[in-house]
């Protein structure tokens, strides 16, 4: 069965945001907020591979909920380096447990919305956390703390926007350790390897964060 499919819009701290619910009925056992790629460099919602992890996590009867930052499209404001986009996606997250009470969080995002989807994680209890190329040699990883949830961090091993040597060093200096899973041939951009990208999230949901042998 497909989920339902609704754009909407949703309140925001900048005013109105565009998004995009997709319910999988009632058997969903979690929500997910999907954050999306930097608004400077063409980001939106409609990124193939915040798309795709959109569409692994609907397979595992996850609902989703994706969103342009303030700027993008047609939410209201404008690019607040990553201070207002938390704000946005924190409205984001508040909405969908509005609409899911019963609902677990899962936190994911993509490169800049990676850092947004950690930022998420650590100020609203989450299942667990994915991040996707994280942008680690762009925006400030550092002064972030671990997540207390299960995290995945998926990175290709041909990045050529993130290097790949500083998200490994960032994920395995983590007092609390991801679980890392480096994907050969695979560019910033997953492109040819969406589908296995879609397979390693699938994976991580079904394993709800456990570790091989756990």
């Amino acid at each position: 069965m497909r989920p339902t499919s609704e754009r909407i819009t949703i309140p925001g701290p900048a005013g109105a945001l565009q998004a995009i619910v997709e319910d999988v009925g009632g058997e969903a056992n979690a929500l997910a907020v999907v954050c999306h790629p930097h608004p400077l460099y063409g980001g939106t919602m409609d990124n193939k591979v915040v798309v795709s992890v959109a569409r692994a996590l609907q397979e595992q009867g996850v609902n989703t909920l994706r969103f342009n930052f303030r700027g993008v499209g047609t939410s209201a404001g404008v690019h607040d380096e990553g201070r207002g986009e938390t704000q946005d996606a924190l409205a984001a997250a508040d909405w969908a447990r509005e609409r899911w009470p019963r609902l677990p969080l899962i936190s994911a995002g993509f490169s800049f919305g990676s850092f947004v989807a950690l930022r998420l994680a650590l100020a609203r209890p989450a299942r667990q956390l994915i991040l996707v190329a994280p942008a680690v040699s762009r925006v400030d990883f550092a002064t972030l703390d671990d997540p207390q949830c299960p995290w995945l961090v998926v990175q290709g091993e041909d990045d050529e926007v993130v290097p790949t040597a500083e998200v490994v060093s960032w994920a395995k200096n983590r007092s609390r350790l991801p679980k890392l899973v480096l994907v050969p041939g695979a560019g910033h951009f997953f492109h040819g390897k969406l589908i296995e990208l879609k397979g390693i999230v699938a994976d991580e949901i079904r394993s709800g964060g456990r570790r091989s042998g756990a």
